[in-house]
């Protein structure tokens, strides 16, 4: 979640606002509260697109449609106004993932589950058809998994089922692959429609494989109107249900009472929503929402505890995100018992404690380790959702549980020297010995995809779209999660097995330091050079990355805008002989360490916030921000080497945690859920922050 800016109100009817939950093509989502403190979702149209009068009445007809509804499966509209000429829709939340996040994370749901995901859904759109609704939008990304069964979100395409199609004929607004052929063809939809989406949602959701494939849209929408569902995988007692389902005539379809009652689910089945990891999940998210209520509103004069700017910058790195694109809005929401009154919160399982406190200069002990026989010639420590991914000493990769430390899989194909790089939170890229690219889940390295021929000799980054790979000849590759190339261009910056270029994703492109001291910055889609600069250090130097921005050490500490021409914004010089060393950012705030002194730097002012005493920090790796602590490695000048730890709100080093070798300045740190993970010397550990 992002703070509220300019232009953004303060408060839109009876809720006062607290942060921005996400931005899209149509309008903003806000989270807000009323006088009660009960929390809301507010979902505004931008001001631009307030004075088309389509727009403006799908927006308003999606309020009222929702409002029709008189179900416990949808996401209840609280209000709905126009304030300011910009009309905003106030929901109330749902703690959970939507099933294409449950689907991802935890794979196809076993028989039992689905017959109560699919019972719950078809009684829910024989109550939004009894409204005289059709939604035409379902689809697993609008389903939303809480503790009390899932609910169905977002009518903004919803119409009365005898009225007109939004558009022209060819250009009905249908999600590929779950819009039914009279859809696809803008032709009038009823009821049947939504049965057609359950029935691929239900594939989705028991085979973890869409009903329709296709490279490009329009081929999955052909193979909707003329081609046959890939079904492959249900289970034999639900395939003559869900099949029927997915027939392109609409009278061949089943209503939504008979398939409620077909899928009818065994006695005890709702334990789905009350044990196991996607219980868990729901738990966790309850959690992160109440942590959100609880955040002081704009223009409150009382803020007790870390600074506001610190808790929205918190959440919007760690708690609940937010996305609202165009037609959806994909909102996790916190659930509220029939009184209204707001759910209990629940800790999240995959989230450690804070400590609530900790002794000045005694290092806590470690939550887990140390965990020995890890890789220090090419060091590894990638955090994704519920595992750690780290290279081993006999050079494979390894899955150890982010909570306990304990290895959960072993992928004795992959090569440690090649490194790894998270495509999103639960999954990353590895490749072998022969340059074969492959995504693998993290929870159980099932392959997600793979790239024989990507002649991978070191993986850089990763995204949504794929990962970036510098080849065995040393040139920049694009690899998509088809398993195809995408680009491949020579190398603006020096990249070996052996030297490294360190790489992130941002806004569309792809952010190198080179081994040569050079910097880069790629577009993801096409594999131009946006800008570089000239050599700033002897090695690969990490970035900071964020707001539209590059943040650089070296011979300065230098700002550069991301999408520029790679000329400084500003420049901070080194003091005394040393360098400014690798930058870490936390929200509006840069760390970086310079003549043996940690820095804080408000990247908005440029004012100095806090500096600190560091000591012979190793400027070649970030600091780390997690909670509210900054930790720092530093030298084999030190003796013995220490690991410094800094506490933001006090501007001082709260412990020294110190280590007994001298054998070489080999830190590699990472942090993820109120953990920081500590590899040195081949040896790792999980850490506590406050």
């Amino acid at each position: 979640m992002k703070p509220l800016g300019t232009g953004d109100p303060l408060r839109l009817g009876p809720y006062r606002l607290i942060g921005v939950l996400g931005a899209g093509g149509m309008g903003k989502v806000y989270l807000g509260r009323d006088s009660a403190g009960r929390p809301a979702a507010i979902k505004v149209l931008r001001p631009e697109l307030a004075h088309q009068s389509n727009l403006a009445q799908r927006f308003v007809r999606e309020a009222h449609a929702a409002q029709a509804v008189q179900s416990p499966g949808v996401a209840r509209v609280l209000g709905a106004e126009t304030e300011g000429g910009r009309p905003w829709i106030a929901c109330e939340f749902l703690a959970g993932p939507t099933l294409a996040e449950a689907v991802e994370r935890y794979g196809p749901l076993d028989g039992t589950a689905l017959r109560a995901v699919g019972a719950a859904l078809a009684s829910t759109l024989a109550d939004i058809h009894a409204a005289g609704l059709v939604h035409r939008d379902v689809k697993p990304p609008n389903i939303v998994l809480t503790a009390a069964g899932p609910r169905i979100i977002d009518f903004g395409i919803a119409r009365p089922e005898h009225g007109l199609t939004l558009t022209s004929t060819g250009e009905a607004p249908v999600t590929p692959g779950y819009g039914p052929p009279e859809q696809v063809l803008g032709q009038r939809v009823g009821p049947p429609a939504d049965v057609f989406a359950l029935g691929a949602v239900l594939t989705l959701a028991a085979t973890g494989q869409t009903a329709y494939r296709g490279s490009h849209v329009a081929a999955v929408q052909y193979e909707v109107v003329h081609g046959e569902p890939r079904l492959e995988g249900l289970p034999p007692d639900l395939y003559p249900l869900i099949a029927p389902c997915l027939a392109k005539d609409p009278a061949y379809r089943p209503t939504p009472p008979q398939i409620a009652a077909a899928l009818a689910p065994p006695p005890g089945a709702e334990a789905v929503w009350r044990q196991g990891p996607l219980a868990e999940d729901i738990a966790g998210r309850e959690h992160e929402a109440g942590r959100l209520a609880a955040l002081p509103a704009a223009g409150d004069t009382q803020v007790p505890g870390p600074s506001r700017r610190r808790l929205l910058v918190g959440l919007g790195a760690g708690g609940a995100e937010v996305a609202a694109s165009a037609g959806t809005a994909a909102w996790w929401f916190l659930g509220k018992d029939d009184g209204g009154t707001t759910t209990r919160p629940k800790r999240d399982p995959w989230a450690a404690r804070r400590l609530n406190s900790y002794s000045a200069g005694s290092a806590p002990a470690p939550l887990w380790g140390p965990v020995g026989g890890l890789n220090s010639d090419s060091p590894l420590v990638l955090p994704l959702h519920q595992v750690l991914v780290v290279a081993m000493a006999d050079g494979s990769l390894a899955g150890l549980d982010i909570r306990t430390g304990k290895e959960k899989w072993r992928q004795d194909s992959a090569v440690a020297a090649a490194g790894a790089a998270a495509l999103d939170a639960n999954t990353f890229a590895a490749a072998d010995a022969e340059g074969a690219l492959y995504g693998l889940r993290g929870r159980d390295r099932r392959e997600q995809w793979s790239a024989p021929d990507a002649r991978a000799a070191v993986v850089l980054a990763g995204d949504a779209d794929g990962a970036y790979v510098t080849t065995k000849d040393g040139e920049l590759r694009a690899v998509g999660a088809d398993g195809r190339e995408r680009w491949t261009v020579e190398s603006p910056v020096g990249s070996s097995v052996g030297k490294p270029a360190w790489a992130t994703t941002a806004g569309g492109t792809l952010v190198l330091s080179g081994s040569d001291g050079r910097l880069a910055v790629v577009d993801t889609g096409s594999g131009d050079t946006v800008w570089d600069t000239p050599k700033r250090s002897s090695y690969a130097l990490p970035c900071a990355v964020g707001g539209g921005f590059v943040y650089a050490g070296g011979d300065g500490l230098t700002a550069y805008a991301l999408k520029g021409d790679g000329k400084p914004e500003w420049n901070e010089k080194p003091k005394g002989e040393y360098i400014w060393s690798a930058p870490a950012l936390d929200g509006d705030l840069l760390f970086a360490v310079n003549d043996l002194v940690l820095t804080a730097m408000n990247t908005k002012t440029r004012e100095t916030e806090f500096t600190a005493k560091a000591l012979a920090v190793a400027l070649k790796y970030p600091p780390v921000v997690q909670g509210n602590s900054v930790w720092c490695g530093t030298t084999e000048n030190i003796d013995p080497d220490a690991l410094k730890v800094y506490d933001i709100g006090k501007g001082r080093m709260a412990w020294d945690d110190r280590r007994t070798s001298r054998e070489r300045d080999d830190w590699t740190i990472a942090a993820a859920n109120n953990r920081v993970f500590v590899l040195y010397t081949g040896s790792l550990t999980a850490n506590p922050v406050f």
